[in-house]
């Protein structure tokens, strides 16, 4: 017996109407395409891609490989997008830190420890972040000393106006052997976890996951170190001259920047944290102290995993939007990848082919990580027993 005719006429738009939607996308895409190709072509230009290949003739502030004015245009476009994906991750660990810990304080039940942590977050989310990054330099570039009287810690760190230097470990010999090992443990750590979460699930008995993980590390370290197939040394920054010799250096502008964006986006992860906790129940923390469980665990073991469930599509967001705040570092002088572009234009004149690089590079960037949060809600979701 053949369905009703409205059943199949729903049917037919459920199929037709996303049909025709992404082909009139497609259809506007080549009449896009088909313009700015007329355009160029009436003035003598085309879609050219080969300029990557010739000599860039321009240095970068800093780079994590190595590089000169000699190179071709894509490797200095290589340098641009290392350094705003190293920026891009320092940014996204200190960020996280620190909303963690204001999402918390916002709840305390202390007034002025709740009240600080707002004040924190309401100030900070109502101030533009491109004022934030450049007062930050500026404040850095003419309060921070020389570097004669650079700022020291105890551990070696060294603060001037040129920016910071932390010590650094340098590894002699057993690179390959301390790879492999970090794989193992890796791999161990995982399946660890793994184990403990079907053993919890099947019997309800917690077993340890933190010390066990830590120990086999300390374990392959040590098995390594006391064999002599690893020797690693610690390069500590000193003052020789007028320069510091030994340790990594941070520059000035991309220790602003980091700072600013961490500080920035550490209040509005904050907010996020601060609703994920909220919307737990309050009665499983009040159960939680009538069982004996103090703050810590009552935290740790309650409220921040299904609070978990709750952050993670908007810490997606959040993520996705720190990457791509990362190009107002253009505006400090740190080598971002935008900054590359934008001296690459002025002496290629090819605007079109270098802003759909940097156009494919954050796409490609931003779907991986709605990818991650997507696996990453799929894996927190409650499972039906």
């Amino acid at each position: 017996m053949s369905p009703p005719p409205r059943i199949l006429r729903e049917q037919l738009a459920a199929v037709l109407w996303p049909a025709a939607t992404v082909l009139g996308i497609v259809l506007l895409g080549l009449l896009a395409a088909r313009n700015v190709s007329a355009n160029l072509a009436a003035a003598g230009l085309e879609i050219d891609f080969s300029f990557l290949w010739q000599e860039a003739g321009f240095d970068v502030s800093e780079s994590l490989i190595g590089y000169s004015p000699r190179d071709t245009y894509a490797r200095v476009l290589l340098v641009g997008i290392l350094n705003t994906l190293a920026a891009a991750a320092l940014i996204l660990v200190l960020a996280s830190g620190i909303g963690l810990f204001v999402g918390i304080a916002m709840t305390s039940s202390n007034w002025l420890v709740r009240t600080l942590a707002r004040t924190y977050v309401e100030l900070l989310r109502n101030l533009p972040k491109l004022l934030i990054v450049i007062a930050l330099y500026v404040a850095m570039v003419r309060s921070l000393p020389h570097i004669r009287s650079a700022w020291t810690s105890p551990f070696g760190a060294m603060l001037s106006n040129r920016g910071l230097v932390l010590p650094w470990p340098i590894i002699d010999q057993g690179g390959q052997a301390l790879a492999i090992a970090a794989c193992l443990w890796l791999v161990g750590a995982l399946l660890w976890i793994r184990a403990a979460r079907l053993h919890q699930d099947r019997t309800g008995e917690l077993r340890p996951v933190f010390l066990p993980v830590v120990a086999a590390a300390a374990s392959l370290y040590a098995a390594l170190d006391l064999t002599d197939t690893l020797h690693i040394t610690w390069s500590v920054p000193k003052l020789t001259g007028f320069n510091v010799s030994g340790g990594v250096s941070l520059s000035l502008q991309f220790t602003a920047l980091v700072v600013a964006l961490s500080v920035y986006h550490g209040g509005q992860i904050g907010a996020i944290v601060r609703g994920g906790i909220i919307a737990t129940s309050r009665g499983q923390r009040e159960a939680a102290q009538a069982l004996g469980l103090d703050w810590l665990k009552t935290m740790r073991l309650i409220v921040l995993p299904q609070a978990l469930r709750v952050i993670t599509p908007p810490l997606g967001n959040q993520y996705s939007n720190l990457l791509k705040n990362t190009s107002i570092a253009l505006a400090i002088g740190y080598s971002d990848l935008l900054s590359v572009v934008s001296t690459s234009v002025n002496q290629t004149f090819r605007p079109i082919e270098l802003m759909a690089l940097v156009a494919a590079f954050f796409l490609i960037a931003n779907l991986l990580i709605s990818a991650l949060v997507n696996w990453c809600n799929h894996a927190f979701r409650l499972k039906a027993r």
